[in-house]
């Protein structure tokens, strides 16, 4: 008691996200219970009847037609945007941490974060302008150099390519920043005692800087496998089109159109808690699998 009382300003101060948890993310858990059921507006929750059988929205899910391949772009599409996303803010990291230039640090830094805090919409628009078949900036280059246009946003060799290019884009100074903080701690005599033993540039950061965010990239790798089903419902419901359906449409996209539209909401839950049953199995499993092989976890 002496020891909330004394530290009662900082537990005022996490009331607000205590309360933000409460609302947002636990009480509307309550309406997962619409899975099992056949939920009509009119009747509410409650008064809604049970399905029969209980897991029939999941069977039909589990049964489309198109299940197989939902569930392969989502996995392809998260998988590439995890792998492929990582390494590049990694890299960014650690040059702008090994610059000694620093007004070209700190531009190199704004220029990089400023996508991020672009909405999905304008970045579709950038896209356009650079990769349209019709009019983009790229394919006057190839035209105008005796080559035939690509449709860079309408085919479906090039489709997965862009989404993922412009997600690194988008988040690629962001994402570095958690970095640069994991290297500000490592303790910068460990690199005087390097130098001193003869250790260039490039051994400094592989003796030194990786192991030193090691913790740091395992953790944010474990965070992003629990959302692996999600593969970013805005990006490409905007990006997306019926010619890119068979590369290009995911578990979410799908539910969007036939669970929303068709105000089918129970199918629309029933997929819902398919994803999170799913995210969090494959957390466990990544948590243990990284403190089985010493790179820590977050419980």
């Amino acid at each position: 008691m002496n020891r909330l009382l004394k530290n009662k300003m900082y537990y005022l101060m996490l009331f607000p996200v205590i309360a933000w948890f409460i609302v947002f993310k636990y009480v509307p858990m309550y309406g997962v219970i619409i899975a099992f059921k056949d939920f009509n507006i009119m009747d509410g929750i409650l008064k809604s009847a049970w399905a029969d059988p209980w897991y029939g929205h999941f069977e039909v899910f589990f049964k489309s037609p198109y299940f197989s391949q939902l569930l392969g772009n989502t996995l392809i599409i998260s998988l590439y945007k995890i792998v492929l996303g990582t390494i590049p803010s990694i890299i960014l990291a650690i040059l702008l941490y090994e610059s000694r230039t620093t007004w070209l640090k700190r531009w190199v830094q704004t220029l990089s974060y400023m996508p991020h805090f672009l909405s999905w919409v304008i970045v579709f628009g950038i896209a356009l302008a650079f990769f349209s078949e019709t009019n983009g900036l790229a394919n006057r280059w190839i035209t105008e150099g005796g080559g035939t246009a690509i449709p860079f946003l309408n085919s479906t060799e090039w489709f997965r390519t862009m989404l993922v290019s412009t997600d690194i884009w988008k988040d690629l100074g962001w994402g570095a920043i958690v970095y640069l903080a994991a290297m500000s701690g490592i303790d910068a005599s460990l690199y005087e005692a390097a130098r001193i033993d003869g250790a260039s540039r490039l051994r400094c950061i592989w003796h030194i800087t990786l192991p030193g965010i090691s913790t740091v990239v395992m953790l944010l790798l474990i965070l992003k496998v629990g959302s692996v089903m999600d593969a970013g419902f805005d990006q490409i419901f905007i990006f997306y089109n019926v010619r890119v359906y068979s590369v290009g449409d995911i578990i979410d996209t799908w539910v969007y159109r036939t669970g929303l539209e068709q105000l089918n909401f129970s199918l629309a839950a029933a997929v819902g808690l398919f994803k999170s049953v799913i995210g969090m199995i494959l957390v466990i499993l990544t948590n243990q699998l990284s403190k089985k092989f010493g790179g820590g976890g977050i419980w």
